[in-house]
């Protein structure tokens, strides 16, 4: 079979499924190649993980006979066969990403958060999906695209693994703070981070208590490596944002604004994530105020 491959988001991530498929496909000995207008093919696989709202799906295909779409950004619907779940990923499709391993060493989160669609996608248990050794190839780094790793049972044997990789890990969705125990953080403390992410997005949740308990257990105390996604613009005010912002830098953590349905999001919380996400300003103009102060006078 001669089997084309378009990555609907772009290349600036690689597409986990398209990796899978291409090593699927090519353990049956079939030809598989980035899409082309001008060639011909048996099967071409259209993946996209973001909705129309980021991700617009411009490809019109009329030189295959099947045309398969799948991902986030088409639907839950569409599913990898297991056999195809559980292969290796071929990396060698994103070569600009080489020394890079990605995948999940477990699916589904507990939380059912309205804004995530985990919880849909994948279940309300988190559940070990796979051992390192599955979809790490001895590669210097690894990224975890696990929802709730530490909600999972089985998370300190998953920990262990990645201790025993000796490999950069970069948990990428986030750890569940709520979770963090002496045990598992004795555990995350034995593994190569170069950054924590958390994450705070319910702004009626008082996660302070979770976030000093972490900071007294874990080694890391540089807050530059120490990073929390705060949620805006998702049944939140303005207030109420710039509370969890400060308290967060009070303790020692660094906040990253995300905002939710970011085309439609005011000006003033566009004008907020850029205050907290530009280190360099945040470190120095202390209050969103003041902040606000010199874009009016710069402007």
């Amino acid at each position: 079979m001669r089997v084309g491959l378009v990555d609907v988001d772009g290349h600036n991530w690689p597409n986990l499924c398209l990796m899978k498929i291409s090593a699927w496909h090519r353990k049956k000995g079939d030809f598989v190649e980035w899409w082309q207008p001008g060639g011909r093919y048996d099967v071409v696989y259209k993946s996209r993980v973001f909705t129309d709202m980021y991700s617009k799906d411009k490809y019109v295909i009329r030189n295959a006979d099947k045309i398969i779409c799948g991902g986030t950004g088409y639907g839950l619907e569409n599913r990898l066969k297991e056999e195809v779940e559980n292969i290796c990923p071929d990396y060698s499709i994103y070569p600009q990403f080489a020394g890079v391993a990605y995948g999940f060493l477990t699916r589904g989160c507990p939380r059912g958060c309205g804004f995530c669609i985990v919880s849909g996608k994948e279940g309300r248990h988190s559940c070990k999906a796979a051992d390192l050794s599955e979809f790490w190839q001895g590669q210097r780094e690894i990224k975890l695209l696990d929802a709730n790793l530490l909600a999972c049972p089985e998370h300190k044997e998953l920990l262990e693994q990645l201790a025993e990789s000796g490999a950069w890990v970069d948990f990428t969705q986030g750890l569940d703070i709520r979770l963090i125990t002496s045990e598992n953080v004795e555990l995350l403390n034995k593994i190569k981070c170069k950054m924590l992410h958390f994450a705070w997005d319910n702004p009626k949740e008082d996660l302070t208590v979770y976030f000093k308990r972490f900071k007294e257990l874990s080694r890391i105390k540089d807050k530059r490596r120490l990073s929390v996604y705060v949620l805006c613009n998702y049944n939140s005010t303005l207030e109420e944002d710039l509370y969890r912002i400060e308290t967060l830098r009070d303790m020692g953590f660094s906040p990253y604004v995300m905002i939710y349905n970011k085309p439609e999001a005011p000006p003033v919380i566009r004008q907020l994530q850029r205050w907290v996400n530009n280190k360099r300003i945040f470190n120095v103009v202390q209050s969103f105020a003041d902040y606000k102060t010199s874009l009016k006078k710069s402007g």
